[in-house]
């Protein structure tokens, strides 16, 4: 569980993570009504729990879909995506991997459920040596705890990442409460941004638009440098986009 996590606001028993009920059979059921769509699994949680390592759910819905002529968007924080690099080069498919930081230290405060950052950097270059279209995201971007993204953005660049996408944390009161507790000092900070100046948007609050702007504007100024394509997500800056911020277009590539 991550702290700057919003799927916990809406999906029930977020923290019991659990399979769909008879996902197999219904996903059979289903995949005979598709026609080469575009699937992108997952956006609200990963698809590659802890629980795959050993279920291999994820897999068999990998193989349905294939027969269904589908194109896979997979987007997730895991390591354990690799062991599916034999399916996804059968299939027109990318992978977008989340790498916040490449601080291990700074990830365990935010990410204490995650693979480190250094193996997911690790993940990242075995996908893009295997010919699977990566692209990382750099989501969410927290002001004084991972907003210097420079080193990591050079060492995406050196291993070939064509990609990256990123956007600000959004506060809602489930995860402002887990970022207090984590990381009182920055919380203390932050709050009169989010909650003095900040702005509400769809049942959250993200920072002032200055503030976002300038972030992003870092990171788009550095994918430039390193001749790198990139996107801001749910943030009202497409100006900056150079690509589309969920890396699809890596699936026509």
């Amino acid at each position: 569980m991550c702290i700057y996590c919003y799927a916990s606001s809406y999906i029930p028993k977020f923290f019991n993570c659990r399979p769909k009920k008879n996902l197999i059979q219904r996903l059979t059921k289903e995949a005979t009504k598709l026609k080469g769509e575009t699937i992108s699994i997952a956006n609200s949680s990963d698809p590659y729990p802890i629980q795959e390592a050993t279920t291999g759910l994820t897999r068999k819905c990998l193989q349905i879909l294939s027969r269904a002529d589908c194109r896979i968007q997979i987007i997730t924080k895991s390591t354990i995506v690799t062991r599916d690099i034999d399916m996804l080069k059968k299939i027109p498919s990318m992978v977008s991997l989340t790498i916040t930081t490449d601080d291990d230290k700074i990830a365990r405060l935010i990410e204490p459920h995650s693979p480190p950052p250094s193996e997911r950097l690790k993940t990242a270059e075995t996908l893009i040596k295997r010919g699977i279209p990566t692209s990382v995201r750099i989501d969410p971007i927290i002001p004084l705890v991972n907003d210097n993204p420079d080193d990591l953005i050079r060492r995406l660049a050196y291993i070939g990442v064509p990609h990256i996408t990123c956007s600000t944390y959004k506060a809602k009161p489930d995860n402002w409460k887990r970022l207090s507790l984590a990381l009182p000092r920055i919380a203390d900070k932050l709050r009169p941004l989010y909650y003095g100046n900040g702005e509400k948007t769809g049942g959250y609050v993200r920072l002032p638009r200055s503030i976002r702007a300038e972030l992003m504007e870092k990171v788009a100024a550095l994918a430039q440098v390193y001749d790198l394509r990139s996107g801001t997500c749910r943030e009202g800056l497409n100006y900056l986009n150079t690509a589309p911020c969920d890396g699809s277009w890596l699936l026509s590539g």
